[in-house]
């Protein structure tokens, strides 16, 4: 133990001093060969050198203290819980969370070009004979957790993404990261080049606040690199789609909130749960990001905020629809693959629309869930053909559901009025909510299939329609819209496009999911292209939404006599790249 303690304060000792002796433009080029000339001085000015880290294994809180002093450092606060360091360790080690104590400190260097910067410890008690020792010795041998930082001064998304793209360029990879809610600091990890003139090979962006958006991207290419753990993490992914849904079933996430925080005790019996098997629960959902875990409970994210029943844009009927029945028919997913079958039939007995609608509590969970993903519909209200549309044009949504999106275009144009088309039990609700949302006397309401789309409409709507169906009932639904369009009028189609790069895109799970639920698919905007033209209309033009949608702007092939007229039709055309969404 005194050669260990000896090792940890040599090791610390050459530490203070890299700190002391070091600045940001210096040590960037030793770290990433190559950096030099312009790049250099818009890094410099982006992040700065904060500090230089080490793990230490100090058999009590008093021997390191002693290390310290030995050191010419001083703490001036109690050790802060390490997050990231100790899941490493978890990770590396293959023990639990509770038996890896990591603490941290950050302690005040004077360096020799005037500047304050840290030397940050993190430091894992190892009493006497604790079977921890040979994790020390691992540690101490092989120094994962010694590495340097750099802080960005400039907590901005794109910046961010700028620096992990720079880095890298110059043979930086990245090596994990984390956010700590403790501190509410984001971090990632980089091993840099065998060619880095550094001592140390591994660096650390710290940015204050919590940029787990980012992280993520930066995280998954760690992982790719690490094909067991990714392997791993991809086959484990049923368990989170299981967890979200029992945290929004049990309603666990109603009795929380954002701002203070909740004890599992609290909570399990505002649930009527078992207090050990929530904990267990909650400590997974804090890995994922929808809850945060604090010395006094649990909070939600606001990632977890979207599961609870009364926030605004809720996600809940989504987590209960897909951890219920689409949960079970993609256990047969093998079946439709080597079929061509539809696994939810085969699970259920019929189809996904005659079970639902033989089930009226499930009929209006999945009328939710549609309208839990109302976010795609944000800007569609603003479209041009919307906005151009003359007082008293009417918008007419097929298989508008209950109402939602129609509920926003009118919400956004008092001018226009509405006709809604569904099934007969979708229309009552969409009546009821339409009307409380104040529509009800500019909306008509039409029990119907697509046979009867009616005549007469400005503006036609078909939102997330197409990819329930093949392409032959594709045609037939769009043959109905039109011969109800005169040659004046605009259909706008929203769907999730299938990037035509192969780039990753909801689009690309959402055709899986198509595939295994509906016997539907995702489409290429050149596919919708031409069952349009086969029904005699055309495509103008494609906009972007949000979640990888898309709002393909449609109009019928101009008759002979018309051409030439003040409503002429362009001809079709392919979307510009600017317009893709990967």
């Amino acid at each position: 133990m005194i050669t260990a303690l000896s090792g940890d304060t040599s090791r610390l000792r050459a530490t203070v001093d890299f700190v002391k002796e070091q600045d940001t433009a210096t040590l960037l080029p030793l770290l990433l060969p190559g950096l030099d000339g312009p790049e250099l001085r818009t890094l410099v000015e982006r992040c700065a050198f904060s500090h230089a880290a080490l793990l230490l294994f100090p058999p009590d809180a008093a021997a390191l203290d002693a290390t310290l002093a030995d050191c010419g450092l001083v703490a001036d606060a109690p050790p802060q819980p390490s997050v990231v360091v100790r899941e490493r360790l978890c990770a590396r080690h293959r023990r639990s969370a509770a038996e890896l104590d990591v603490g941290i400190l950050r302690l005040a260097v004077e360096c020799a070009d005037g500047a304050r910067r840290t030397v940050e410890v993190f430091a894992l008690t190892v009493p006497p004979g604790s079977d921890l020792a040979a994790v020390a010795a691992h540690e101490r041998e092989r120094q994962h957790e010694t590495h340097v930082a750099f802080e960005v001064e400039a907590p901005d998304p794109l910046v961010l993404r700028g620096l992990c793209a720079a880095f890298g360029r110059y043979g930086a990879t990245p090596d994990g990261g984390g956010y700590n809610p403790h501190e509410n600091g984001t971090v990632f990890y980089f091993t840099t080049s065998a060619e880095a003139k550094s001592g140390c090979r591994r660096v650390e962006l710290y940015v204050p606040g919590d940029h787990r958006d980012v992280l993520a991207a930066h995280l998954d290419e760690h992982r790719r690199r690490q094909p067991a753990e990714n392997l791993l993490r991809l086959l484990t992914g049923a368990w989170t789609t299981q967890a979200l849904a029992a945290f929004a079933r049990l309603e666990v996430a109603d009795a929380m909130d954002g701002e203070r925080s909740v004890t599992v005790a609290q909570l399990a019996r505002a649930a009527d749960v078992f207090p050990p098997n929530l904990a267990t629960l909650l400590r997974y959902l804090a890995m994922v990001g929808v809850v945060s875990e604090h010395h006094d409970g649990f909070r939600l994210t606001e990632t977890g905020g979207l599961l609870r029943a009364d926030a605004e844009g809720s996600m809940r009927p989504l987590a209960l629809m897909y951890g219920g029945p689409f949960y079970e028919s993609f256990a047969g997913l093998d079946h439709t693959v080597r079929t061509g079958e539809v696994a939810f039939e085969r699970r259920f007995g019929e189809n996904h629309f005659d079970h639902f609608a033989r089930d009226p509590e499930l009929a209006g969970l999945f009328d939710l869930s549609m309208a839990a993903g109302a976010r795609m519909f944000d800007p569609l209200p603003s479209h041009p053909v919307l906005t151009a549309a003359a007082g008293g044009a009417v918008v007419v949504d097929i298989a508008g559901g209950n109402g939602e999106l129609l509920s926003r275009i009118l919400s956004a144009h008092p001018r226009l009025h509405g006709i809604l088309l569904e099934r007969p039990h979708t229309v009552e609700t969409a009546r009821r909510l339409l009307g409380a949302a104040g529509h009800g006397e500019r909306c008509t309401f039409h029990p119907g299939d697509f046979a009867d789309v009616p005549p007469g409409g400005d503006v036609y709507v078909l939102s997330r329609v197409l990819h329930d169906w093949d392409d032959d009932r594709c045609r037939e639904i769009l043959r109905h819209c039109a011969r109800a369009m005169d040659d004046t009028a605009d259909l706008l189609v929203v769907e999730r496009v299938l990037p035509s790069d192969g780039s990753a895109s909801l689009a690309t799970a959402w055709d899986l999911h198509m595939m295994c639920n509906v016997g539907g698919r995702e489409r290429r905007a050149d596919h919708y292209a031409r069952l349009f033209a086969d029904a005699g209309l055309t495509l103008v033009d494609r906009t972007p939404l949000p979640l990888d949608g898309s709002v393909l702007h449609v109009r019928r092939v101009a008759s002979a006599d018309s051409g030439h007229g003040p409503h002429a039709v362009p001809s079709p055309v392919t979307p510009a790249s600017g317009a893709e969404r990967g």
